[in-house]
């Protein structure tokens, strides 16, 4: 259907030009417009290198904060689009929540207004060809420079003369259509013609896909005379509109998150305008008033469709930020997500959180923490132990000679079926945007792939040790039954301690408590201890018993030493803390 709608449109495009030559201008306006807004959505994307997200994962506490958060960041970079990827990213990743996300979008709404001042202001007022021009030349010339921040200025200046070209040209070509045709004569008065208009703003909003690009058009219409100030405002309203139905009709095939973010909008923005609507010859009274106030001429009305586009979305931010609760409420029983499947299934990979790499490296981590809490119960069960018999408890010595029930659990198959088919989906997943890292975050990458790798081989090598815990844990010999109750008490206290290590949001208590567990593995060691010595000396034990007992010390040695390690990698993510680990560990192998 979408196919088949392109070709009609670009149909009655071409007869558009064929039949008038100077709407060329006009359309190559908002095609200029249209390219130099994703340029500077790429270039602040560049030019941030990450900052805004990690603003944007720390300002969303409360609703004044993530509206405020939206406001001002979309009036700074001019790409609500931009803010709403990184949102619903986060959104997936579980890195903000669902009001939150909600407000910081509807925040957006009004910070995109931002837009219409500047096409009515420098576009309207000033000769913004000659700025065009130089910002496109010296954007040109910073694009292929190494630096990405550099390359990321390039952009924004190649963007905003591009914007400022596209203005440009949309103005020329009123200006010339309006010695041929007056579109004026078609202008509708009352509220049929505000219909009417708002319809046409829908449709433009669909067809071009950015309600930036309409709102200029039709400042520029309106600046010349084109188009009359009340169907102006129509088409405004018409536009918000048509944003959010090319954000419900892409989220339709998306996962609940979008889906939930694209209703919220469409709500926010159709209520305002059936309010707005209903109310709009006062709503203009209100900003002919405000006009006045703030130095706009009464007959500049170009500056008011900006005034009245700004107070029209911060009017209904108003209504809506103290609804925010009961509409998080609604969407989550309106679209709920699956159920958490046992390991077989991702949690946090979503191919929507690539756009942003910073929120696909965190969404990497949680996922690998999913990995974690699912193979600490299979280790947990491996050595015949159910996690909440030992879990927050001080004596584990004595949860662990209380367990004396065998747990039947086949660890090839668990391995084979979920462990390695999760593992092999975070090291794909992480390709797609590995290449966009840099630096530390790029290395942080490369150990979250080792923590995984860990992971996997920790369950791995607790195959042959199942068999012989459950084999000697119903044995008469005691002397043997207690070696490997004692390899049973550090598995179970080193996933005891991760367990607070995850919990603790000190990472210098995280690096100390890893440190002791380093020490503690010193134990494990029969042979160093000294333990098997007296074991075969005494003949407590026969010598395949011995032999059995060195290799799976061994085993849980290697699976308590991996674990340390991918705690340390998991929840330690400063890098002076990091350094500070790495002394020590040198310190102490010299």
């Amino acid at each position: 259907m979408k196919k088949y709608l392109s070709y009609i449109l670009l149909a009655l495009l071409c007869y558009l030009l064929y039949e008038n030559a100077d709407s060329k201008f006009i359309v190559a306006g908002v095609g200029i417009f249209i390219i130099g807004m994703h340029f500077m959505e790429d270039g602040f994307k560049l030019f941030s290198g990450g900052t805004l997200e990690k603003i944007i994962t720390k300002s969303t506490d409360t609703t004044f904060k993530s509206i405020s958060l939206g406001v001002v960041s979309t009036a700074i970079l001019q790409s609500s689009s931009l803010i709403s990827i990184i949102v619903i990213s986060f959104l997936s990743a579980k890195l903000i929540t669902l009001s939150g996300a909600i407000g910081v979008v509807f925040g957006s709404n009004v910070g995109t207004t931002a837009t219409a001042w500047i096409v009515s202001y420098f576009g309207m007022k000033i000769n913004i060809e000659a700025l065009a021009l130089p910002m496109i030349i010296f954007g040109v010339i910073f694009r292929f420079y190494k630096s990405k921040s550099v390359q990321g200025i390039g952009n924004v200046l190649l963007g905003l003369g591009f914007v400022f070209l596209g203005i440009g040209y949309m103005k020329d070509g009123f200006e010339d259509l309006k010695q041929g045709i007056d579109l004026s004569q078609y202008a509708v008065e009352g509220y049929k013609g505000i219909f009417i208009y708002i319809l046409v703003g829908i449709v433009a909003t669909v067809i071009i896909q950015s309600s930036s690009a309409t709102l200029a058009l039709t400042i520029t219409a309106l600046a010349t005379g084109q188009i009359i100030y009340l169907n102006a405002i129509a088409i405004a309203i018409g536009a918000n509109i048509g944003t959010t139905i090319t954000a419900l009709m892409g989220a339709a095939v998306s996962n609940s998150n979008s889906k939930r973010m694209a209703l919220a909008l469409l709500i926010f923005n159709s209520i305002t305008a059936v309010v707005v609507t209903v109310f709009l010859y006062y709503l203009v009274d209100i900003v002919d008033y405000l006009a006045v106030h703030v130095g706009i001429n009464e007959d500049d009305f170009a500056m008011k469709l900006s005034l009245f586009h700004t107070v029209f979305n911060i009017f209904g931010l108003l209504i809506f930020s103290f609804f925010i609760p009961k509409l998080v409420n609604f969407l989550k029983k309106l679209f709920v997500e699956e159920k958490e499947a046992y390991i077989q299934k991702t949690k946090y990979l979503d191919m929507e959180v690539v756009a942003v790499p910073f929120a696909a490296l965190k969404a990497t981590r949680k996922e690998i923490i999913h990995l974690y809490d699912n193979a600490s119960e299979v280790l947990s069960h491996a050595i015949m132990l159910h996690r909440h018999r030992y879990l927050g408890k001080t004596d584990i010595s004595t949860a662990v000679k209380e367990s004396t029930d065998i747990i039947e659990l086949n660890i090839e198959d668990f391995y084979q079926t979920r462990i390695k088919s999760l593992y092999s989906d975070i090291i794909d997943y992480s390709t797609y945007f590995i290449n966009d890292l840099e630096g530390e975050d790029r290395n942080y990458l490369y150990d979250l792939r080792s923590a995984c790798r860990d992971i996997a081989e920790a369950v791995k090598n607790t195959e042959e040790l199942q068999e012989n815990i459950s084999k000697y844990l119903l044995s008469n010999n005691d002397y043997i039954k207690d070696e490997y109750n004692y390899i049973r008490e550090a598995i179970a206290k080193t996933i005891n301690t991760i367990n607070e290590i995850k919990n603790s949001k000190d990472e210098i208590d995280v690096l100390s408590k890893s440190e002791l567990l380093k020490d503690y593995l010193k134990s494990l060691d029969v042979i160093a201890t000294g333990r098997i010595d007296i074991l075969i000396r005494e003949k407590r034990i026969d010598k395949k018993m011995a032999t059995t007992l060195l290799n799976d010390s061994s085993h849980a040695y290697n699976i308590i030493n991996k674990l340390i390690n991918v705690a340390k990698i998991l929840w330690i993510e400063d890098s002076t803390v990091k350094q500070l680990g790495e002394d020590y560990e040198a310190g102490k192998n010299l």
